[in-house]
């Protein structure tokens, strides 16, 4: 069954577009991992400041994998900013992983 897992990071207003930047820079950096089957960045429309970061998995193996690989540390605070030498400052103040699994599933055809 498809493991779901959530990333809730809350993001000030001012930073938002920032940690949009971030990950499209990035995109597909973790689509040639085996099990990943798909991201989404979602942005809130209200008043609320936790960005999602979505991430479907054939398994809680192949979700454990990549978060011990070098990829999801150079993706997670261990890369640099690409304008000098120095790490990326956080855009976030706080985060917050919630696992999920599919247990009911609708498609469109």
């Amino acid at each position: 069954m498809t493991v779901i897992k959530i990333n809730a990071i809350t993001v000030p207003k001012e930073t938002g577009d920032e940690l949009a930047h971030r990950f499209a820079a990035r995109l597909g950096a973790v689509d040639g991992q085996p099990g990943f089957g798909g991201f989404e960045l979602l942005k809130p429309t209200d008043d609320r400041e936790q960005w999602l970061v979505v991430t479907r998995w054939d398994d809680e193996d192949s979700f454990q994998a990549w978060v011990t690989s070098s990829a999801f540390r150079d993706g997670h605070g261990h890369g640099h900013d690409g304008q000098s030498n120095e790490r990326a400052k956080p855009v976030g103040t706080a985060s917050e992983v919630w696992n999920y699994e599919v247990a009911v599933k609708s498609e469109s055809s």
